[in-house]
Order: C-alpha cells, then structure tokens, then sequence
C-alpha cells in the first residue's frame, strides 16, 4: 500500500500482474530501443510501480520509426524512455524533433537514454531539444530510473493541466481585458462581482472592499445596488456582522473564504488587496475556483490601475509596467543624437510577432511576463545601450552605438526562448532600423522613419530585419496613392465579384462557390487581393466593401436560384467587420432585403477573427448560426490558437488551407491534413479543401474523408455569366 508521505511506492518485482488487475487507470509509457533486452529490463525495474495510485502500462518500439507510427495513434503515452543511437546515430534525436513539430505533441515527456554519451554530447541535447532528461544507461539505476520516471510524469500532468487552463482562460479574458480599462473604483467593483458571479455561477449580490489609501482602514469601494448607501464608507457602517467578519478575515488571513451561503475572494495586486464578498448558494466547485483564480490574477493589476490612475498620469517618462522610458521619453532623448553627416548611432525598433494572440491565450497576466523577460533580456544583452524604451504596447526601441549593433548577434538573443510564469515561449520578432544619418531634427520625426522600416519588415516574414532607407517614403506615398484610387473606384463601382465552384468530392456535385473580390487595373489586368485587402483594412474601407460583397452574393444567389441552381454562396468576413455594432443584425437585415434563405449563405471567418475580440465573436455567430447561416473556419490551422474555440464556436465547416494541400500527397502535409480532417469528423463538422490542383491530390483526401474541395482543377475564380455557363454545361 502507498504511505500518505510517499507519491509512490515500490511493491515485489513478482507483482505486476497484480498491479494491472487492481489498478484501473494507468500511466502509459513507451519504452524505445533497438535492444530488446532494454525492453525486458526496464519493465522488470520499473514493475510493481504506483504514482498517485495509478500503475505503469508498457509501449514498445524498437525503432524511431516504429515509435512515430505509435505516436501518432495513441495519444495517451504519457513518458518516452528514448534511445538516442537505433537506426541511425541521432535516431532518438530526430524522434524528439518529430514528435514536437511534427506531430505537435508538446505534452509527452522524454527521458533520453545512451550507451554512446559521445554521439550526443549532453549539453547541446538539453539545450537544444525538448526534454525532460538525458541519461546513460550505465548510471540508471532502479532508483534513479523510477525517480526520473516520477519527476516526467509529474511535469506531464502539470503541463496537461496548463494546457487545460488556458483553454478555460479564453472564457474569461475579453472580460478581463475590459474591467481592466476601468479607472472608476465603483464601476471596477461592479464589473468585477458581476463576472466573478458568472464564473460561480451565482447572484451579482455583494460587494468589493478594500483600503483607499495607505492606511489600515477596510472601506466599501463598490457593490450592487443594496449597497450604494456605503459606498465609501468604513465597513464597520455595514448592518451586516457577518460580512464585516467574513472580508476581515479574508484580508487578515490573506485568503480565500468559503462557507454555504457567501464565498469571500481575495483580489491582491502588487501594491493593494481587497476582498470580494458574494452571497452564494453552494459552495463554489474545484474547477468554479480555479477560473477564479485566474480571473482574480488577471484582473487584479486593476486594483491599482484604478487607484493610482491620478499618479499615473503624471508619470509621463516612465513605462509602468516595465520600468523603462517610455515613447514621450524616446523621442525626445534621439533628439541629442541629431548629428547631419554623422551615422555613429543606430535606433532599432523591435516588435514582438503575435504578442495579442498570446495575450489573448494565455492571458494578460503571462503576457506582461513575457514583456519584461524581453527587457531582462535586452538589459543583460546591451548593458551599455544608449537608452532601451517601451514604445507601444510590444514595441522596444533600443539606441545602440553603431558599432555595437550586430544584427545576427541580435537575432541571437532573441532566439532564446523566454520564461514568461510557467509558460516557456519562443518569440519571433520584426526589427526596424534607423541609422544616425537619417535622424531627423524632430524625435517624433525619426520616430516615424524607425516605424517606416518597421512595418516594411513586418509585412514580410517573421524575423526580418529592415533598414530604413529614403527610398522608403516613396513607397508609403505610393501605397497611399493606392488607398486613395481604390477607394474611389469602390465609390464608383468598379469593384467586381467573382466565384469559384466548391464540389463535393464524393459525387463531384456543386456544392457552393465562394464569393472573391476583384480589382480591375484599368489596363485589363487585376490587382492581386493579397495587395489590397490588407490596405483597405487600414484605410478603414474593409467594412463598407465587405457589405456590398455580401450584397453582390445575395443578388447573384437569387439570380441562380430562379435560374434551378440551388447552391450556397461563401463570403468572407474580416476583423474589422465583426467590431462593428450590430454586425449579426446587418447581415439578417442584409439576407431579409434580398429575400435570401440564410442556408444559401455561409460566413467564412478566419483564426485571427475568432481570436481577436473571442467573446464578442461567438455571441455574433451564435446569433448568425439560430437564424440558420453557416458558418466555416477560413485557413484553418494557419493561425496562433488554442483549438478550444472549436468547441466554443457554432461552426458548419473547417477550410483546409492550400499550404496544407499543395503537396499533398507528400509526407510533410499528410499528418496536418489528416489531422484538421479527423478533427472535423470527430467535431461534427465537414471538411473543405482549397487550392486542390491535380487528381492526385483530390485522391488522397478522398482516402482520408475529406466532404468538399476547390480549386483551379475544377474550375478557376470566375466572373458571373461564366459561373452560369459553367452550371449550365455541369447540369
């Protein structure tokens, strides 16, 4: 039997079968070696093992190969016991590099074992692979096998747990995000119970107190109704004892307190902390109190948001969160460096890629963390650095001396991924340059030549490195030039819609078409949307062209309808649009004026949709989806995300991406393209392929149970009296 001070305990080599019969629930481990003899000796050491009252289930492979294929079908291996030297010298390694790229598999631990320590030296391997530890086989005793073992499957469970709360954070960060722009203490209070109350799953009945300012005194800072009287107030004015005893305690105790009627929570920021009080029903359950937790966390750096706003405004030098200068601070310090005809200086302006996707997943609070590891990091890197600012939200500038900045060695840095909390994250970054040459007279000035190079790099790909050159102006002023000719040939209607067939691969019937926006040149060629759609999304045009797409869709479904094609029309919906207030309303009243049924229209949203605003997304297609309009996932898998808004989302359709299918049947994509497919099967959904070009391609996704296809093998992007000569001839 396990003792209560023990997580395991050891039982005779000869009990196994026991352990198997009277355990229910095992830890799954794969052993992978080339040696069979390993095999029989690791099983026997580590027989009769028990971890938190589960025992040990055996998976062999005696290949890298062979454990790939194993992998990719049981996804309940919890540790690998790896050889590295099998079929090949670095065989373990590249199963390590497979299992975490390839097959996206993050959570199984890896315990690298050798004979031949000299293959791998251990160093580089821990440094640069994904595992948990590395070993020889001679220093593995049963002891130290079971203690290594133990330690992995710890980790295992606490990186399935953080992978479980950050699907959970998503329900509560667009809240979070918003209670923390509050910078009234009553409306902070409200907005607080009022979401906490939803988290537990009880009455908004209570309220929020605390100490205003550097004195021990507990006072009312907000409630509901009942208990404006107090508001501001000390709370011994309460006519209720019990809560005056329950907040004290709390804050006293520096905890949470819960009975069968009230549940008392403490909010602590870094400087302040109050107590939450709430009248309940139940006592709260162990998941209701861990997404309170993480509410709590996110929500407190609020607390003294709203409290120091006042000081806070006069702090305009100062970056609060990171401690460095801020954007006012940068630009007017570059200006000591205006030297015409000097370039002994260089402003760098460094850009965290993705950094609202990763606030959006993992919350605020990690977010944060991962800025100031980045400072940390550029602080020991540039000891010497002229100044290190905070210019936006994830923006860095950094004034180095010229002879200092070493792009590559730059880029080094960076690499490295950075400890943000419990959370380990590797981070791309764009980086804009200015040298002292084209300083300008003005901080602001030069500001804006560092934002030029920046947002060059950022249009490429991620890490890319941009110098500023003059050049450069030209290029917005033609850009500009661009916005300006597309929004008047938008105003003049000489925007078109085209269509291309979707099909479904079993019967090759037409399905639908999706709606594609074209810009005629003037000269008979068009202008890519790759070009232009990103424009007219910061031009601010994107909204009112997306509903005049909408409208072309609408008008030409019931031309083809009267016409015997009973088919649906896809349209694409952006960012932007979803932010617009009544967004759900419009497209009824959109389907209403056109007299179209909503299952003839279907809304294809991107990743970066759902993830931008993810609350406000679901609410808008849950509406859209109860007046009967699909809605489908566009590029689905291209996009920094947790898979939980699957779940979240009423979705009709997940759209494979072209990169997914362009060389298919090729090894790369096949796993990806498998998996969004057996995704959407499991998810009730149906599976549509863009961009398929050759039969070999559409045969293998018919072998994996792909439902629909598109692309230029069935037929091109077309204007409308093609698309209806083309059903004609299809009919």
């Amino acid at each position: 039997m396990a003792s209560e001070s023990n997580d395991f305990l050891f039982s005779d080599q000869d009990e196994e079968q026991l352990v198997e019969e009277t355990v229910s629930e095992f830890w799954d481990v794969l052993i992978v070696d080339d040696d069979p003899e390993i095999h029989s000796v690791t099983k026997l050491a580590l027989s009769g093992v028990e971890f938190w009252d589960k025992g040990l289930r055996f998976h062999h492979a005696y290949s890298g190969s062979e454990a790939l294929e194993l992998l990719k079908s049981n996804h309940s291996i919890s540790v690998i016991l790896l050889d590295v030297v099998m079929e090949s010298d670095d065989a373990g390694l590249q199963v390590v590099k497979q299992v975490r790229e390839c097959l996206n598999n993050h959570n199984v631990r890896i315990i690298l074992r050798t004979g031949q320590p000299g293959y791998a030296p251990e160093e580089k391997v821990i440094r640069e692979y994904d595992i948990n530890d590395y070993k020889t086989k001679t220093e593995l005793t049963r002891s130290k096998l079971i203690t290594a073992l133990v330690t992995a499957i710890r980790s295992y469970e606490q990186v399935c747990q953080l992978e479980f709360q950050s699907r959970a954070l998503n329900n509560i960060l667009y809240a979070s995000k918003a209670i923390l722009g509050f910078t009234d203490i009553k409306a902070f209070s409200m907005a607080v119970i009022k979401q906490l109350s939803i988290i537990l799953d009880c009455e908004p009945q209570g309220l929020l107190c605390g100490s205003i300012e550097d004195d021990n005194q507990v006072y009312v800072l907000g409630g509901c109704a009942e208990y404006n009287e107090f508001i501001g107030q000390g709370i011994e004015q309460l006519d209720d004892g019990r809560i005056i005893m329950q907040v004290n305690n709390c804050l006293a105790q520096g905890e949470h307190q819960h009975t069968d009627v009230d549940s008392t929570y403490l909010l602590k920021s870094k400087n302040r902390q109050a107590a939450i009080y709430l009248e309940t029903e139940h006592t709260p359950s162990p998941s209701q109190l861990q997404f309170a937790e993480i509410f709590l966390t996110n929500v407190s750096v609020g607390l003294d948001n709203v409290r120091l706003f006042n000081r806070l405004r006069d702090a305009a030098y100062k970056d609060v969160l990171t401690g460095l200068s801020n954007r006012n601070d940068f630009m007017n310090k570059v200006e000591r460096y205006y030297q015409p005809g000097k370039n002994d200086f260089v402003f760098l302006l460094i850009d965290v890629s993705q950094f609202s996707d990763i606030n959006n997943g993992l919350g605020q609070e990690i977010g944060n963390l991962l800025l100031n590891a980045i400072v940390d990091r550029l602080q020991q890197e540039y000891p010497n650095a002229e100044l290190i600012s905070r210019i936006g939200a994830d923006v860095f500038g950094l004034l180095l001396a010229a002879d200092k900045c070493d792009i590559e060695l730059l880029r080094e840095h960076l690499s490295l991924p950075f400890n943000a909390g419990e959370h380990i994250l590797p981070i791309n970054f764009n980086i804009g340059l200015c040298y002292q040459g084209d300083f300008q007279q003005a901080g602001i000035e030069t500001l804006k030549l560092g934002y030029i190079a920046l947002n060059q790099a950022k249009k490429q790909s991620a890490e890319t490195v941009v110098t500023y050159t003059p050049d450069m102006e030209e290029k917005m002023a033609w850009r500009l030039g661009i916005i300006r000719q597309l929004r008047q040939d938008f105003e003049q209607r000489k925007l078109e819609v085209w269509f291309q067939p979707q099909l479904d691969l079993n019967t090759l019937e037409i399905i639908g078409c999706e709606a594609l926006l074209r810009w005629p040149s003037g000269n008979g060629q068009y202008i890519s949307p790759a070009i232009f759609v990103p424009m007219a999304e910061d031009a601010g045009l994107i909204v009112d062209i997306g509903q005049w797409v909408l409208e072309q869709a609408c008008m030409q479904q019931k031309r083809l309808e009267a016409m015997g094609f009973a088919i649906s029309i896809a349209v694409n919906v952006s960012v932007p649009q979803f932010k617009v207030k009544g967004y759900a309303q419009q497209v009824k009243d959109t389907l209403i004026k056109y007299d179209v049924k909503p299952q003839f229209i279907e809304l294809e949203v991107t990743e970066s949709v759902v993830m931008d605003e993810l609350a406000n997304v679901i609410t808008t297609l849950k509406e859209l989806k109860e007046f009967g309009i699909e809605i489908a996932i566009d590029d689905f898998g291209t996009g920094f995300s947790s898979l939980s808004y699957l779940q979240k989302l009423p979705l009709d359709r997940l759209k494979i991406d072209r990169d997914f299918i362009k060389d298919l049947p090729g090894q790369d994509c096949q796993a990806i393209a498998a998996l969004i497919i057996s995704l959407g099967a499991r998810l009730g959904l149906k599976t549509i392929a863009e961009g398929v070009e050759t039969q070999a391609q559409a045969d293998y996704l018919a072998q994996l149970g792909c439902d629909e296809v598109q692309g230029f093998m069935y037929a091109k992007p077309m204007p409308e009296k093609e698309l209806i000569t083309y059903l004609q001839a299809k009919q």
